[in-house]
Formats: C-alpha cells, sequence, structure tokens
C-alpha cells in the first residue's frame, strides 16, 4: 500500500504552506525570475530528480509531480503567458518591461546571442530568401549555429516556449485522441491539457487546419510550444510506434466527420478510378482493331493493283484487280465481328 506523502517537502524540499505552490517556488526560484536559461536549468535538474522515483510505490505521484513541473516551465518560459501569469501574482509592469518581453527577429534573437555578427544577420536573411528557406534553416545550413540553438532562437521570435521533449512524459489520453497519419503529417505531437488549453509541441508555428482539428478533437484551444524537427520525430516514432497506440477515440471521431475531413474519399477516388479502367481499355482495344482494319484494306488495294494485276492473274480476266480486295474486306470484317462478339 502507498503510503501518503508530500512530494514537494519529501522531494523538492518546499516548506510547508500553500499547496500546490506556485510556479516559482515549484521550480526552485525567486520570485519573477525572468532568465529564461535558469528556468530550463532548474526544471531539468528538478526533472531528473523526480525520475528517480518513476519506479516502485511512488510511480503515479512521481508522473504526476513531473508533469507539474512541465507545466510550470512552459508557463514562466512563454513570455505571454509568464505577464498574465506574473500579473495573478500580483507583480506590476511598466511599460519598458513589457518591450522587453516583446518579440524579436530570429536574426536579431542570433546577435543578441552573441552567435553572429550585423553584417551575418543580412547575410543569413539574403541566404533565406534566395533559396526559399526560414532563417532557422538557413542558418544551420549556414554553419552559424546547431539545429538546437536556432530553434531556441525561433521560439523566442514566435514569443513560443522551447522545450527539450525527450523531458517530458505526454498524456497517454491526449496521444489516444490524435490519430498518428495526422501526426507524422503535420509533425507535431500533443502533450497534455493545462489551463484548459492543449499544449503541443511543434517544430514551427502550425496552420489554421491543424488548430481547427485539434479544437474539434478537443473542445479547447491549442497552445503550441516549439521543439526542434529531429526531436519531434523521434518522440513520433517513440510514442506512436505501431501498435503501441489505442486510436479508437481518433477513429471514431475521423469516421464521424466531425473534422470535416471525410476518410473515405481516397478508397472512393481508387475505386472510380478501377472501374473506369475497363472502359479505357475497351475504347483502346476497339481504336487498334480499327487501326488494323483500315490498314489492311489499304494493303490489299495495293497487293491487288501492283502484283495479282501484272504479275499473277491473266490481263484478259474481268474484275481480276479486285478480286483480292473484296476476298481482304471479307475477311477483315469476318474477324473482326467475331472479336466484336467477344
Amino acid at each position: 500500500m502507498t503510503t501518503e506523502i508530500d512530494v514537494y517537502k519529501e522531494w523538492l524540499g518546499i516548506p510547508e504552506g500553500d499547496r500546490p505552490p506556485d510556479h516559482y517556488q515549484l521550480l526552485r526560484l525567486v520570485q519573477f525570475e525572468d532568465d529564461v536559461e535558469k528556468i530550463r536549468k532548474n526544471y531539468k535538474k528538478l526533472n531528473a530528480h523526480v525520475r528517480k522515483y518513476a519506479t516502485g510505490n511512488y510511480y503515479l505521484q512521481s508522473q504526476d509531480l513531473l508533469n507539474e513541473l512541465a507545466k510550470a516551465m512552459l508557463c514562466l518560459t512563454d513570455p505571454e503567458r509568464k505577464q498574465e501569469y506574473d500579473e495573478s501574482q500580483g507583480r506590476e509592469f511598466d511599460e519598458a518591461a513589457k518591450d522587453v518581453l516583446g518579440r524579436k527577429p530570429l536574426a536579431k534573437v542570433l546577435q543578441d546571442w552573441g552567435i553572429i555578427e550585423r553584417a551575418q544577420a543580412k547575410e543569413l536573411e539574403d541566404f533565406a530568401d534566395k533559396r526559399g528557406l526560414s532563417l532557422r534553416d538557413a542558418a544551420v545550413q549556414m554553419k552559424m549555429t546547431d539545429i538546437e540553438t536556432a530553434t531556441k532562437a525561433l521560439a523566442v521570435e514566435l514569443g513560443r516556449s522551447y522545450l527539450e521533449i525527450e523531458d517530458m512524459l505526454p498524456d497517454d489520453s491526449v496521444l489516444d485522441q490524435v490519430p498518428r497519419q495526422l501526426v507524422k503529417q503535420h509533425s507535431f505531437l500533443p502533450l497534455f491539457i493545462d489551463d484548459d488549453m492543449l499544449l503541443v509541441a511543434c517544430s514551427d508555428e502550425p496552420d489554421h487546419h491543424l488548430e481547427e482539428d485539434l479544437r474539434v478533437r478537443f473542445g479547447t484551444h491549442l497552445r503550441a510550444v516549439i521543439a526542434s524537427p529531429l526531436a519531434i520525430n523521434q518522440a513520433i516514432a517513440k510514442y506512436y510506434a505501431p501498435g503501441a497506440r489505442s486510436e479508437s477515440a481518433a477513429d471514431t471521431k475521423t469516421k464521424s466527420g466531425k473534422t470535416g475531413k471525410p476518410v473515405n474519399k481516397p478508397k472512393e477516388k481508387t475505386a472510380k478510378k478501377s472501374a473506369d479502367a475497363p472502359a479505357a481499355d475497351s475504347e483502346q482495344k476497339f481504336m487498334m482493331e480499327l487501326l488494323f482494319s483500315c490498314w489492311a484494306i489499304i494493303g490489299s488495294v495495293v497487293v491487288d493493283q501492283f502484283v495479282m494485276k501484272t504479275l499473277v492473274l491473266p490481263q484478259s480476266w474481268a474484275y481480276s484487280s479486285y478480286i483480292l480486295t473484296v476476298f481482304a474486306v471479307i475477311g477483315v470484317g469476318t474477324y473482326w465481328f467475331a472479336l466484336r462478339k467477344k
């Protein structure tokens, strides 16, 4: 039997008081900490510590606490959500502080981080424009930085949280409601519900169609967090391996047409194409027979006039120049009639 313990006190060393603690207490941060890297660092340290209790009698408590830590980190590393949360905790912002929390272009973010120079920022933008690449992909191709750092910069540009998916434990009930095909098509991973919003890990800003599909499935709006494309693909392979996921709920919603995308359309098109195939073959066969018949008659006339008339049959034989043609027409007609009867 599992003994009830105060996991906040026993595992995280948080003194007795309000339960659950606020995000800053939970992540062992000073109140209203704005250093995103420090927030992530504390989260990773606590995440690794709590995972030690993920086996044995305290498995369920550890999973719940890991999700709490993740939700707190994602909130405090999202500029917009952090500002709203801090205001709910009594923090007051002046206009200058709000500007600090605003968005910056990816190239400017990399420049502020000391990764590229001002001249390189211009080169990066030109390279991306000429090749039709995103700035993140262009920065990686130009070897200005690695994909993880570029993705972090993209998260800042979009005003989103950056997520290392390997530290997360998505909610199985959420994963089960999204079919594998949709996840692979849009390259995203549904995580869990937090504050009546569905958190979704994406490699870029999700498009409108995906947002609408997930809103219908879950009855709530989504909030995107940014992760590297490689990490998302690896997570999809892990959590959506063949046979590892129950998609009955997702299949039911798809087949009922609630997503507005009937799943049987491709099959109908395939069936229609198969039905049209015999008609097309028959028409092609008819044209080949007609072409053969025409050339057979033309060939017979040529042989009749230039071979039979001058070399074989007597010149005095009446109608000698037409005899082969007559037989050819009769033969071709008989052959064609027999084919059409089949």
